[in-house]
């Protein structure tokens, strides 16, 4: 069975469905239909709840944690030991006043922030969790930033930025849920569990706390289905009606949900969330920034993870691209050794890896930059935030003088995995460091990659973009200062660039 709170409710459930997902499980076992389903595939936000986690500093002191969620990814299993609130946690009274609203209510009510209410309680969660974290108003920039996972179907998004600002304006209402959640985890500790659990018949969702449990779960069931976040697996589960008869989550194993930094590396858990080492990683690699944030929503950084999209080998996954040229390393465990392995050699095929079925990813190991690295990450698709990579690039180099030595290339969505592009790297290798040679390199892309054609793109388009991305690079290294749009460009290879940027 497991353990979690709702709202001021403790729960315990044993016998659920183990691909059962927490929207579902709201609105059909406990009637609580605040939380909206509108796409079932984490792009709309409707369904946003908060998740509060428990998290120990290095001084071995507890606090709790509240961020977003898509409720309608999240399966039932990983709610163990967290806390779920929804929408009916902030308001009590069935006739509520103004003043008895929560701020964030009260602010989208007086901005006018609401019409169906369709969406509204996704808006009024991701803004809860950005009032509780911020003690003062974050501004417009961090506003928008939180909100970028929840799609506003009417009102459109100026009331709604608007009241997030109004709501710090009235009296500060401190978050009491955590000293209620704290009490409530020391009672599952009590209980001293190793593995919770749920079944319904032969199906079962396993939850180890260990990595012991978790290694001797997939000796056991070696075709047992490791998940994380799973932000990607649910949606295969409700659109395309797969089943599982054993699901292992990694999620809460506590050797894989670390950060460490060393002097030369950065070593990241499997389990650990994008959004728990983000900010570290991109104060390091800041040309990765964007790259990260443009990778799902808000809500589902905080639950996807490195490796369960390295794991779901995913040929346009956005990770994956960027850990190949930083010449990252994986460490892959079972319950008597482990191996340690260069990304680029994981992957063999579409959505097929080297890793064996009593094997699990561990570790993801990231070299340091060294004072001569540039880098640079380009990713291209339909939507600007919260969308899959139609093309994604990534060159990393070193600079001697002139030239450039180490040269490491790798791209997304251009071919049945992520790979390098050899033939590129051997023609930048020892070339000199100029916006030409970045140019003349475009040639090289349909000698490493023949991409296909698809709902998303053709692959003309690919071909294309990739080329476009190397010639935007050789601006970035080679000629920092921006082309600016509408003004007249000599160079015809800047022209091409602007073209395409329009």
């Amino acid at each position: 069975m497991i353990h979690f709170l709702l709202n001021e409710q403790a729960v315990i459930v044993d016998q659920e469905a183990p691909d059962l997902n927490i929207l579902d499980w709201l609105r059909t076992k406990k009637g609580i239909t605040s939380s909206k389903e509108g796409c079932g595939t984490g792009d709309c936000g409707a369904c946003t709840i908060l998740l509060g986690s428990e998290v120990i500093d290095k001084n071995n002191n507890s606090r709790w944690h509240y961020q977003t969620v898509n409720s309608c990814l999240m399966l039932l299993g990983n709610a163990h030991g967290k806390h779920i609130i929804t929408l009916d946690a902030l308001t009590p009274k069935l006739s509520p006043t103004l003043e008895d609203l929560h701020p964030v209510q009260r602010a989208m009510v007086e901005c006018h922030g609401s019409q169906c209410g369709f969406c509204t309680p996704g808006f009024i969660m991701s803004l809860l969790a950005l009032y509780i974290n911020n003690v003062e108003y974050p501004g417009k920039k961090a506003v928008i930033h939180a909100l970028s996972g929840n799609l506003c179907r009417c009102t459109g998004y100026a009331p709604i930025i608007e009241a997030a600002q109004k709501c710090y304006e009235y009296p500060r209402k401190q978050e009491a849920w955590s000293t209620l959640a704290a009490q409530f985890k020391q009672q599952i500790n009590d209980v001293g569990d190793e593995c919770p659990s749920l079944m319904l018949q032969d199906t079962h969702f396993y939850v180890p706390q260990h990595l012991s449990a978790l290694l001797a779960l997939k000796q056991s069931y070696p075709s047992g289905k490791l998940i994380a976040g799973a932000t990607d697996l649910s949606i295969e589960i409700s659109q395309q009606l797969l089943e599982f008869k054993h699901l292992i989550s990694v999620a809460q194993v506590k050797e894989l949900c670390y950060f460490t930094e060393t002097k030369t590396t950065f070593e990241i858990g499997a389990a650990l969330p994008y959004s728990q080492f983000m900010p570290a990683f991109c104060e390091h690699y800041p040309e990765s920034k964007e790259l990260f944030e443009r990778l799902g929503s808000t809500q589902v950084r905080n639950s996807g993870t490195l490796g369960g999209s390295l794991g779901n080998a995913s040929p346009i996954g956005d990770p994956a691209p960027l850990l190949i040229a930083l010449n990252a390393q994986l460490v892959l465990q079972t319950n008597t050794a482990s191996r340690t392995i260069n990304i680029e050699d994981f992957f063999t095929g579409y959505k097929q890896t080297v890793l064996k079925d009593n094997e699990v990813i561990s570790t993801i190991i990231i070299p340091k930059r060294k004072a001569t690295t540039k880098l640079a990450c380009h990713k291209v698709s339909k939507r600007l935030e919260d969308d899959i990579s139609t093309v994604a690039l990534i060159v990393a180099i070193e600079t001697e003088g002139d030239t450039m030595t180490n040269v490491r290339c790798s791209m997304g969505g251009m071919s049945a995995m992520p790979t390098r592009a050899k033939n590129i790297e051997n023609f930048l290798e020892n070339s000199q460091f100029s916006l030409a040679t970045f140019i003349a390199a475009g040639q090289c892309v349909d000698q490493d990659y023949t991409p296909m054609s698809d709902v998303r793109a053709s692959a003309f388009y690919r071909t294309t973009v990739a080329q476009n991305l190397l010639q935007r690079i050789g601006y970035e290294f080679c000629q920092p200062n921006p082309i600016k749009i509408n003004e007249p460009i000599n160079d015809p290879a800047a022209v091409r660039i602007q073209h395409a940027a329009l």
